[in-house]
């Protein structure tokens, strides 16, 4: 029979209060937005209110480490589940500012009506309401005398009944007293155990990751600046979407503005660019993996907390360098000319626009290398080749798709071992053999998707080889990108649908290409044998139909580039499924031809 590894204790919610304010309990969401609604918090109060359950917490206490004169200390407790709602509690019994997802500090005031024993969001017309108590807050103030409120509320509306009053405002103030479960999982639990428990938990419906876990570990650590340093991370993810937020954070979080972090992220005010738009799982893992050189993110946690893996002993020392660690490899993250650079070298292998992007691992680990050579002081020249290759490697054979935190953590240590030449020059000859260009490549084409990492590599190969739209004279396919085209069909979907086939058939990515709208209308569903037999007459003095291409030379050569088989100028040309299979060895040996000049 399995041990409970946790204890179940009743504890009132005074007595929580009271841990948070002292700083017993760690509650890391107090350091970044509070994400509910003002009704969610009206509604966890009138829960208590009616002594209905509200869900129990669950907390866990730091390992015990060793601090620098050899005594140890047992952390605080680090609240798992429920922070928002001890939040919530904060914000409107005890007056507490919090922060918005909008980064604003607002007060959340939650009215109540004695009378009608309800509660209520405050508004401007419950604040001219004297039926209301505008803010619980009032009411829960140490100073507060019960028999003073019931008179004055009982003065502002003279029909209201001063026992019934005086019960209801008596209710009130003892719902602090209403008992919470705090499940306290044991504190020798490893950090991996508490990991999974943490990560099997759901709050508010949505799963919790390791990066939630890190994060939570981060904020709750004021000794080394872990709440500074995680209000960075926010900051930066969220300046990374919206750069307007910038005068808003200045103005509202003072104390954070006067910090290196926020000189350092004031570049991203000015940028609009999207290519990389990092989440807090992102750049941890960038930051970490970087720094550390390890790429799992429990091992993220297990360090911030002193743990020795020799000695699996717990030690202040190498948590406080763990943080100095982490806080550098932030630094390096946000840096203007890290982060710049890096993008400059994306957008230069042909990724000019976010709609390319579809691995976003793929794109955390080529600024994992790009970080890493930089380092190692690598030139220039080399890393932006390395980080170009690497990136379309990775994306091509969706390396970091399946256990991306395995495979990211292997990479690192490899690159280090061996050094970057011989593992890359191993791991790329092994994947992108003469075997995957010529026969693996052309097969795995057969599908549907437009969003497919290998049309997406195809489309950054024609804008890196400055290649034309699908029969345009002078639109190149960058052009196209960057204006958001549609993807046309060589074969007229309508053309083919009428022939019987399915989405799936019609919808081939051999069958897709980046063309003018005004090309695409002009053919319309006409049959290809017929719009290439015009195409030919066009360039033979005949009548401009689609496009300005007037000579065969042009025609073919536009064709090349968007590796539509010659084949199709003659004789009626091919068959659909004939065409879908030269197109598809075409787009290969042109991606093949790409890849060897990054």
């Amino acid at each position: 029979m399995a041990t409970q590894r946790y204890t179940v204790t009743p504890h009132p919610i005074e007595t929580l209060l009271t841990w948070v304010k002292s700083g017993e309990v760690a509650i890391p969401e107090i350091q970044r937005p509070f994400v509910w609604e003002a009704t969610k918090v009206r509604n966890l109060l009138d829960s208590l209110y009616r002594g209905y359950p509200v869900g129990y917490l669950i907390s866990w206490r730091n390992p015990t480490v060793k601090l620098k004169d050899g005594s140890s200390a047992l952390g605080k407790r680090v609240l798992i589940d429920g922070q928002q709602r001890v939040t919530a509690l904060m914000a409107a019994l005890l007056g507490h500012q919090v922060v918005t997802k909008d980064y604003e500090t607002v007060r959340i005031r939650i009215a109540f009506h004695p009378v009608n024993e309800r509660f209520e969001v405050s508004n401007p017309a419950i604040a001219k309401d004297t039926a209301w108590i505008v803010d619980l807050a009032e009411v829960f103030s140490p100073n507060a005398s019960l028999f003073a409120l019931v008179n004055e509320y009982c003065e502002r509306n003279p029909n209201a009944s001063q026992d019934a009053t005086f019960h209801a405002l008596e209710k009130l103030r003892k719902i602090t007293n209403n008992h919470v479960g705090i499940i306290e999982l044991d504190p020798d639990l490893s950090i991996e155990t508490v990991t999974e428990i943490f990560i099997r938990v759901n709050s508010a419906g949505s799963e919790l990751s390791q990066a939630d876990f890190a994060m939570s570990k981060i904020a709750s650590n004021e000794t080394y600046g872990g709440n500074i340093l995680r209000k960075a991370i926010d900051y930066f993810c969220h300046l990374a979407v919206a750069p307007e937020f910038f005068g808003r954070i200045k103005e509202n979080d003072k104390a954070f503005a006067g910090t290196e972090f926020f000189s350092k992220m004031s570049w991203i005010k000015n940028e609009s660019d999207d290519i990389y738009d990092p989440s807090y799982t992102d750049m941890l893992r960038v930051a970490f993996t970087s720094e550390f050189r390890r790429g799992r993110l429990e091992d993220l946690v297990a360090l911030l907390s002193g743990r020795n893996f020799e000695t699996k002993q717990y030690e202040d020392k190498i948590a406080e360098d763990s943080f100095r660690r982490l806080k550098d490899g932030v630094l390096n993250f946000i840096n203007e000319t890290h982060f710049k650079r890096f993008i400059m070298i994306i957008r230069s292998a042909g990724f000019v626009d976010s709609s390319l992007i579809g691995s976003q691992n793929a794109l955390n680990f080529a600024y994992i290398l790009y970080l890493a050579l930089r380092n190692l002081e690598k030139p220039a020249a080399y890393i932006e080749s390395a980080v170009r290759r690497w990136f379309v490697m990775s994306v091509l054979t969706g390396r970091y798709s399946g256990s991306p935190e395995t495979t990211i953590d292997f990479d690192i240590r490899q690159l280090h071992a061996q050094g970057y030449d011989a593992f890359a020059e191993a791991t790329i000859d092994g994947e992108l053999s003469d075997a995957f260009w010529d026969t693996l490549l052309p097969q795995e084409m057969h599908t549907s998707s437009s969003s497919s990492p290998y049309f997406r590599v195809f489309q950054a190969a024609q804008v890196k080889l400055q290649d034309k739209g699908f029969l345009s004279k002078d639109i190149t396919v960058l052009d196209l990108i960057l204006n958001k085209c549609d993807v046309h069909h060589v074969f007229p979907k309508k053309h083919l649908k009428a022939q019987g086939m399915s989405k799936g058939r019609y919808n081939q990515i051999a069958n897709y290409v980046l063309a003018q709208s005004e090309i695409n209308i002009a053919i319309s569903d006409t049959a290809p044998q017929v719009y290439f037999a015009e195409l030919s007459q066009q360039c033979d003095g005949g009548k401009k139909k689609y496009g300005n291409i007037t000579t065969i030379a042009d025609l073919q050569a536009n064709l090349e580039m968007s590796c539509i088989p010659q084949e199709v100028l003659i004789n009626g040309g091919l068959d659909y499924d004939a065409f879908l299979e030269r197109r598809r060895h075409l787009m290969a040996a042109k991606m093949k031809k790409y890849f060897r000049a990054l």
